[in-house]
């Protein structure tokens, strides 16, 4: 045995299933430890495609995914999914290798600092340096992966450290420690209950640190018990249905939208599960409404962010208690029901438009007409995420993931590829720009490779849509942000997948529908209108004043 098949013993130890990545001529004698093992490898077409899967595995199961890239340009093409895991509190480990540490004949060929690289975008990086500390560093990589708040850890492991040789006296890998989070303080619990009784105008906000299973449940009784009205982030879509009559809809925006309107009128909102490195959906003003700040850890306060209550803990149980002390709360609340009745009446605008190329209200509502109420879309990073986040409701958790922390484009497809991996049962879709679609594109192959039942849509505007509205919004010209794009169709053939380009609007759910039914890999290039956009800066303006 050699130092390579103690780090994959020390991997399958920590329940590794599979690992994503891009190796390299240092990672080989890692390959062959990996090849003996029970561990699957997902070969990837670029590094960053392996670090969005394995974020993505870590954010459905809760247990780390694991990638792997080889030294220089491989580990630096790690760096995006880093960041997109650490912000999106995605639990991840990557494994980079390393040239020689102990004797090499190739200078400084290919060498970065890779451990101080990846320090700011990480809660751990290590090199390893000695095969007998190969079983503490890996468990201690897992550990803080998985630890509140999850996140990306790094671990480097040199040419020649991978093939020395283990003997008796070297360490055996560490048995897994179970760990239970702490609860909150009953006093403070009891502050929280006297807080929300008292409170005339209550909402309850719902991020994405809610979006646990025990959490799920808790707060729909919460919900239920209390009649309280709520509203999600878009990281916190589906955490409680969002078909509930209490649901006042998403904060996409983070100001003047509806939503904001029953904002304003609250004198309380209780946050669970959200922080500040999700883009905030209200911002808070001295002297304004309080906040009850629910959550693993504290809050890390800012000049939009500062809650008079910390409930600190584990969220499940403080919800379960606060809803034994709160009760029903019998409050009459019209105007929230006047909020409710504006936003549903506004959802329904446009969605029978059939004028082509297609609107977003259109593709939206034809989207949620077709995908079940466990069907997944993942969403890569453009305006559409934000028709999206308004218009599409989810009844189940985890069916619309977004990345509103990071906010990378180029993470859709490797996203949804791994939830085609996880759930081949259930109908998945990756949507994309035609932008950030191109940015990964390439793992097209992968899809078609793994057989995966996948259905991508891109959304094909010919430009850099998102930026094209602010540009729009801060009253500059519309400059610099058009492209041109290949065939979509042609290119989805090329990879053996299978390529369609609707030329009406009523012709794309019924071809959506088939392709899901069809099964296999399937593009849709889908040609977008978004003159609506620009609606939406003017209109969302006006909802309060309409509203007052």
């Amino acid at each position: 045995m050699n130092a390579s098949d103690l780090f994959v013993n020390a991997l399958e130890n920590e329940g590794v299933e599979v690992i994503y990545g891009v190796p390299g001529e240092e990672n080989l004698d890692f390959l062959e430890a990996l090849r003996k093992s029970s561990i699957k490898l997902i070969l990837n077409r670029h590094e960053q495609g392996a670090a969005f899967m394995a974020a993505t595995y870590g954010r459905l199961t809760g247990k780390p995914g694991v990638c792997l890239a080889t030294l220089g340009p491989g580990a630096t093409n790690l760096v995006t999914g880093a960041a997109y895991a650490q912000l999106g509190a995605f639990p991840m480990v990557m494994i980079t290798g390393q040239k020689p540490i102990k004797a090499s004949k190739q200078g400084q060929f290919q060498i970065l600092d890779v451990v101080e690289m990846m320090r700011p975008l990480t809660k751990y990086t290590r090199q390893i340096v000695n095969v007998d500390l190969i079983p503490s560093i890996v468990r201690e990589a897992f550990r803080l992966a998985k630890e509140e708040r999850p996140g990306a850890v790094h671990l480097e492991l040199p040419e020649d450290i991978a093939r020395e040789t283990v003997d008796k006296t070297t360490t055996p890998v560490f048995q897994i420690a179970l760990t239970r989070r702490p609860n909150a303080d009953e006093g403070v619990v009891q502050q929280a209950a006297e807080m929300i009784r008292a409170a005339k105008f209550p909402l309850l906000l719902i991020g994405a640190g809610a979006n646990r299973n025990l959490v799920r449940s808790a707060l729909s009784r919460f919900v239920s018990v209390t009649g309280i009205y709520f509203f999600n982030t878009q990281m916190g879509k589906g955490v409680v249905n969002e078909n509930n009559p209490q649901c006042l809809g998403t904060a996409a925006l983070s100001d003047n939208d509806y939503i904001h309107c029953a904002i304003d009128r609250s004198d309380l909102v209780i946050n669970v599960g959200h922080d500040v490195v999700e883009k905030p959906p209200f911002f808070m003003e001295h002297g304004g409404k309080k906040v009850i700040h629910i959550n693993f850890k504290t809050a890390s306060v800012d000049n939009v962010y500062f809650p008079q209550l910390g409930v600190i803990g584990d969220i499940a149980e403080s919800i379960t208690r606060l809803t034994d002390l709160v009760g029903p709360l019998g409050q009459d609340c019209p105007y929230f029901q006047s909020i409710k009745k504006e936003l549903d009446l506004h959802l329904l605008g446009g969605t029978d438009d059939g004028s082509f190329p297609v609107k977003p209200q259109r593709f939206v509502a034809d989207v949620r007409k077709v995908m079940p109420s466990d069907g997944v879309i993942a969403l890569d990073n453009g305006v559409y995420k934000i028709w999206f986040a308004r218009n599409y409701r989810a009844a189940e958790p985890n069916t619309v993931l977004l990345d509103n922390a990071l906010a990378t484009m180029g993470a859709g497809l490797p996203s949804a590829m791994e939830v085609a991996r996880l759930y081949p049962e259930r109908r998945v879709m990756a949507i994309c720009g035609d932008g950030g679609f191109m940015m990964n594109s390439q793992e097209m192959e992968t899809a078609v490779r793994l057989n995966l039942n996948l259905v991508v849509l891109v959304l094909d505007d010919s430009s850099f849509g998102m930026i094209r509205w602010k540009q729009y919004g801060m009253g500059y010209p519309d400059f610099g942000l058009e492209f041109n794009n290949p065939d979509f169709v042609m290119y989805a053939q090329s990879y053996g997948a299978k390529g369609h380009r609707p030329e009406k609007t009523e012709e794309f759910a019924p071809l959506l529908e088939r392709c899901f039914v069809e099964g296999g890999v399937h593009l849709i290039a889908l040609a977008v209108d978004y003159s609506e956009n620009n609606k939406v800066l003017v209109d969302e303006l006006k909802a309060k004043v309409c509203l007052l």
